[in-house]
């Protein structure tokens, strides 16, 4: 069972399953339209209240890093892991943390950042957090964005998926925030390789899969 939350992380875990040909349920829910933020009757899967978390038997797993190695060591037989010892395992183990580790980082306080400088809220307040977060933006946010870009665009350019010449899990991992960055902090055509890696993945008919069972998916 994927306990999957619209708009959200756990897509690409329901893509994973279709990778790898498991079958699986899913219980959706919605996140609050004004808020963003999930429904509280995810607090009853798991105790931060959030997605994606997966149920197998009686075992449940939360964290996409978490719930990519288990469903890969327990239902891959081999597949979508490069072999152990070599330095493409290296470089998928590096990328499958990376993705939340570093990645998503900037991003958040991108989107954190972006919602303080157009909230409503009295003058002057309104004014000073506007600054604020236009200097934070300026000054921090955005220059490590464009680093991290560069650095993907630059791994990209040297392999044809995240680990080496095979598509793996790190691919699936490394999804979101790749997707996210495009409408979220303007990763675009300038960066072509990563906007290729994009093209790729959608193509891929399990992708495809994954989305008609996990519905409208909008960044």
């Amino acid at each position: 069972m994927v306990h999957h939350l619209n708009n959200s992380r756990s897509q690409r875990v329901l893509w994973l399953l279709e990778e790898l040909g498991v079958p699986y349920e899913v219980k959706r829910y919605e996140r609050d339209a004004k808020t963003m933020l999930a429904p509280p009757a995810l607090l009853a899967i798991h105790p931060l209240g959030k997605s994606p978390v997966i149920v197998d038997g009686d075992v449940t797993v939360a964290e996409s890093g978490a719930i990519i190695e288990y469903l890969v060591g327990k239902y891959g037989d081999g597949r979508l892991i490069p072999p152990p010892g070599t330095a493409q395992r290296l470089r998928y183990t590096y990328w499958l943390h990376y993705a939340e580790g570093s990645a998503m980082t900037p991003l958040l306080l991108k989107l954190v950042f972006d919602r303080v400088s157009t909230n409503p809220a009295p003058w002057p307040i309104s004014a000073v957090a506007r600054r604020i977060a236009g200097t934070v933006t300026n000054s921090f946010i955005a220059p490590n964005l464009q680093r991290h870009f560069d650095y993907i665009e630059a791994e990209l350019s040297s392999h044809a998926w995240f680990a080496g010449e095979q598509f793996t899990a790190a691919d699936v991992q490394m999804s979101f925030p790749l997707e996210i960055a495009v409408p979220r902090a303007g990763l675009s055509a300038n960066r072509p390789k990563s906007i290729a890696f994009l093209e790729r993945i959608h193509a891929r008919d399990a992708y495809k899969r994954a989305l008609e069972r996990g519905g409208k998916y909008d960044y």
